[in-house]
């Protein structure tokens, strides 16, 4: 049986994912489960800072492989995305940022005290995040003697915010430079490393049980969460200068990241928690859900309606990193931008626009097993890697009678025609329109795949074709079964079915005609088909039964 999942209590699925303490867990049928307790923050050298506490933290790891295979330009498809990938001229000092987006219309911050009762898998820090306080309002509010113990049913009020001055409007990098997106194929993270000379160049650490080099963590962190390498380079080397410095300040060696946390300790955990909250950034200011800023000082800090998701991505990780001063120097001209320019040259030059075209539509999939052969829809819309990505992803529980983690026997068949681009650590994904990168047009991750009888990578594909067995393999489940989750360009695509067909990525799954639906509560959901609906269900029942 898999494990209940830490319900989220934010508006519908584009409010992206805090990672709570679960203040229980009950054992049920197959799921990805992750933990995310708060840390300390070291201040960056670059822009100093004092050591503060938060309980906003937020993020996880998931697997770990080998360094991101070489890519091919050889289609059209891939030579005229790649027309974007290298910047068309000198960077300029000068230059700073292209005009600022049309005013959006944000959520309005309330002016009135909120009464609230907790939820399963609530803490305090996601509390106060989701409802723009400050963690020390919210104790005090609530005259909390324990803020790390809350109990399910427990009633809160939470105050209104007390916002101070906008932040900034400086956009800092264009979306596809935050996204994994065809801007970075052809750059390789290990040759550019290793010719910037600096202390992460010779740096080994553990990545999931694996020694990789600081290098390869980079390339499997920016690939896995689907978040630009550059960025997370620029970002390390502004942090704590990683990058550029053969013998940076060995304060940092534990923390490159600045978040102190014994247990984000070493270079991929770091990089996974910033990524996964660069995500979280990026997802909710695309979906409209961002309404202000809480620093780890307590500052509640409107969001400027004139950036950009990239934008958005960086700004929030540096509001659980820093206070206000920090912050604004973070997110100016001279902060992370300055840095990115110095390792990589104008952000700006590398942007792909559109990236995700305005009639994004699925290509042609089906239901990702044999003919004749019923599965359990056990999960609806959820976050395709970590918690901070879009609810891109659905779980199938296959139809063996065993409980808990083993291989199952029946097979994962290919949901379209495509060429298998990696194939390791559980992960397999297949590009639909047969480039040979995972950044490029339509992709389909298909997670916790055994590697017994797993396709190779290399492998052209027909849509019904073996792809292996569900299992555990591959980020963390306590039950075999299989994630599902898809990606244009780079961008996680939600499986939900939005409310406004405008929001960026609305695109929900369509497997041979069911069409998914969320509601508002992650894994929660629908397949729908003909008038059929088949509910998501943590266990095998007749009705969370599919069949192709």
């Amino acid at each position: 049986m898999r494990a209940i999942r830490r319900k989220r209590h934010y508006p519908p699925w584009w409010a992206l994912l805090l990672a709570p303490l679960s203040l229980a867990l009950i054992a049920v049928l197959a799921t990805c489960t992750r933990a995310a307790p708060g840390g300390i923050l070291l201040a960056p050298p670059s822009h100093g800072g004092a050591t503060s506490q938060s309980g906003l933290t937020n993020g996880k790891g998931g697997l770990t492989s080998a360094p991101a295979q070489a890519v091919s330009q050889s289609t059209p498809l891939a030579a005229s995305l790649l027309a974007f990938a290298t910047p068309t001229h000198p960077a300029d000092a000068a230059r700073l940022t292209p005009t600022p987006n049309p005013p959006r219309v944000l959520p309005t911050l309330r002016s009135q005290p909120k009464d609230y009762v907790v939820q399963a898998g609530d803490t305090l820090g996601k509390i106060a995040q989701t409802y723009n306080v400050s963690l020390d309002e919210l104790v005090k509010a609530n005259g909390l003697v324990d803020p790390n113990h809350l109990e399910i049913g427990q009633q809160l009020t939470i105050p209104a915010p007390s916002p101070q001055a906008a932040g900034s409007s400086f956009k800092i990098i264009p979306d596809s430079e935050l996204v994994n997106s065809p801007s970075s194929v052809g750059f390789d993270p290990l040759s550019f490393v290793q010719k910037r000379g600096g202390y992460l160049s010779h740096y080994q650490g553990d990545a999931d049980g694996v020694t990789l080099s600081g290098a390869q963590i980079v390339a499997n962190v920016a690939r896995d969460y689907s978040v630009n390498p550059r960025l997370l380079l620029a970002v390390l080397d502004y942090q704590s200068n990683w990058v550029s410095s053969s013998q940076p300040d060995p304060k940092y060696n534990d923390y490159p990241a600045g978040l102190v946390d014994a247990t984000r300790a070493g270079l991929y955990k770091q990089l996974s928690w910033t990524a996964n909250v660069l995500n979280q950034g990026f997802y909710q200011w695309q979906a409209g859900s961002t309404a202000a800023w809480v620093l780890a000082d307590g500052s509640v800090v409107p969001v400027s309606p004139t950036i950009n998701a990239g934008t958005a991505g960086v700004q929030e990780l540096f509001a659980l990193l820093d206070g206000r001063a920090a912050w604004d120097h973070a997110v100016s001209s001279a902060g992370v931008f300055a840095t990115y320019q110095s390792l990589f040259g104008y952000p700006f030059d590398y942007t792909i626009d559109p990236l995700l075209p305005a009639n994004l539509a699925q290509p042609a999939m089906q239901l990702p097993f044999e003919t004749g052969v019923s599965w359990f829809f056990t999960g609806g819309p959820h976050a395709g890697w970590g918690e901070g990505s879009a609810w891109a992803a659905l779980d199938f529980g296959p139809p063996d009678d065993q409980t808990g983690c083993f291989i199952s026997s029946a097979w994962v068949t290919a949901a379209a025609p495509g060429l298998i681009v990696r194939s390791d650590q559980g992960a397999v994904v297949q590009n639909l329109q047969g480039i040979n990168n995972e950044q490029t047009g339509w992709t389909v991750l298909y997670l916790h795949i055994a590697s017994q009888d797993r396709v190779a990578a290399g492998t052209t594909v027909q849509a019904g074709d073996r792809i292996g067995h569900a299992s555990c393999e591959g980020g963390v489940a306590d039950a075999t079964h299989m994630h599902l989750a898809r990606r244009y360009n780079g961008v996680w695509i939600s499986a939900d079915r939005a409310p406004d067909p405008a929001v960026p990525g609305s695109v929900p799954f369509n497997l041979g005609g069911w069409i998914s639906q969320g509601t508002a509560t992650e894994y929660d959901g629908y397949l729908t088909r003909h008038g059929d609906q088949i509910e998501a269900y943590d266990g095998r029942s007749p009705s969370n039964t599919i069949t192709r």
